[in-house]
């Protein structure tokens, strides 16, 4: 029985000639992440082996992201605990303020996740670098002070799942739109510890940026990772940004998967999933009339440059409703001073919005946009679970940037007008 692109890598990385879904493996790491939360627990725990140092002090990225500028004495320390280590042990990616960006935006930008590798982050959404064709899945602080000390980690190498794209998305559906369907029709659990692996015709229409927040979401499954195959696209963009080498893998023709399925892209519509689960999902035409008071563009699943275009093109020369806070903020520095450059920001600015500095902010209820008892947002991060942005009885409902946009100007859940919409 032939292998999936999930097992090739993994066999390559174990240095077997191939592995088999439920099989414990041993695999060597080309990257451990870590961010301001997470890193402080694996710092501490490292400092119980009786090992010396980290492995490579080139494949270690430390991003400083959830709460930073820092919001309070609390993260400042968290961020002195990183600062120091980074320092001691001179990691070249550490990336801190002026410099730093949401971490699964930034380490492709940089150039740090290419096809092939095998990458571990203490971060749900680590998953987003299979976009590019490489093994990420996110892992727990213990596992990433192992990763960062000795360079490898165990894992039981997943079954897998096919979604065969056809087609191509409709004006104002994008690859948020996509992931949030695909969730809505398996559910929360549906790919629980499995790879979701992206393939078809469809796939050459996604832009990099629905890819990376298709594959960002696999988690939102219960996915180990979702990883696309490496085609024209993938290629330019690592070679855009990164000057290391990448290997392609693809599925063998006979791979074994537990489940199959075919998407229609062009099937679909603006999307929006309700309290308190990603996958309670409505299309557009289905939702009716919920009004809201906040809207949230931005994160590790919809803050890069398309993301905040389709924001832009759906503000430009128009206001945001009184009453209604719209937060935009660009996931890297240098999205920030593309959409500087574009004039971006300034649409947002005259509409009634404000930019915040690449931060995850109000994500995971960290601050740039706290909700209190009784209010809904609008947001295009990627869960809307009770609390999760604020008081416990406030509502998240998590749509693309399109809708986010749209809905600003309404006060209400839109979506930008267009034959066979509201």
């Amino acid at each position: 029985m032939g292998m999936t692109m999930t097992q090739k890598i993994l066999a390559a990385a174990a240095g077997l000639p191939e592995v088999k879904a439920g099989q414990l493996i041993e695999a060597e790491l080309d990257l451990v992440l870590g961010n301001d939360i997470t890193a402080p627990v694996a710092i501490h725990e490292m400092d119980k082996f009786t090992l010396e140092g980290v492995f490579h002090k080139d494949k270690i990225a430390l991003v400083m992201d959830h709460f930073v500028p820092n919001k309070d004495i609390k993260s400042a320390q968290h961020c002195k605990c990183v600062r120091e280590f980074a320092c001691k042990h001179e990691i070249s990616n550490f990336f801190d303020v002026g410099e730093m960006g949401i971490e699964h935006a930034l380490l492709p930008e940089k150039g740090l996740t290419v096809a092939g590798d095998v990458i571990i982050g203490a971060d749900s959404h680590t998953c987003t670098y299979g976009a590019l064709g490489a093994f990420s899945t996110g892992v727990g602080s213990t596992d990433m002070a192992a990763g960062m000390a000795t360079g490898k980690a165990w894992f039981k190498v997943p079954s897998a799942i096919k979604f065969n794209l056809t087609g191509k998305l409709p004006k104002w559906v994008s690859g948020k739109d996509v992931i949030l369907h695909i969730i809505g029709m398996i559910g929360v659990d549906g790919a629980l510890y499995k790879s979701m692996e992206f393939t078809g015709e469809g796939i050459s229409s996604l832009s990099m940026d629905d890819r990376f927040t298709i594959a960002n979401m696999a988690i939102e499954a219960g996915g180990k990772n979702g990883i696309f195959p490496v085609d024209e696209k993938a290629i330019a963009y690592m070679k855009e940004h990164s000057s290391r080498e990448f290997k392609i893998y693809e599925a063998d023709a006979d791979a074994e998967y537990e489940e199959e399925y075919t998407i229609d892209l062009g099937a679909l519509k603006p999307t929006v999933a309700f309290p308190h689960l990603p996958e309670n999902t409505k299309t557009i035409d289905q939702i009716g009339e919920i009004s809201i008071d906040q809207v949230v563009i931005g994160s590790c699943t919809n803050g890069r440059l398309d993301d905040l275009r389709v924001a832009a093109e759906v503000l430009k020369g128009k206001k945001v409703a009184k009453g209604i806070r719209c937060i935009v903020i660009p996931a890297t520095q240098r999205i920030y001073l593309e959409a500087m450059e574009e004039g971006l920001l300034k649409t947002f600015i005259e509409a009634g919005a404000i930019v915040s500095t690449p931060t995850c902010g109000p994500c995971l209820g960290g601050y740039m946009g706290i909700l209190a008892e009784g209010e809904r947002c609008v947001s295009t991060t990627n869960r809307n679970f009770v609390g999760r942005m604020g008081h416990v009885e406030s509502e998240i409902y998590l749509a693309s940037p399109a809708v986010a946009a749209a809905s600003a100007i309404t006060g209400k859940i839109s979506a930008p007008e267009q034959e066979g919409t509201i």
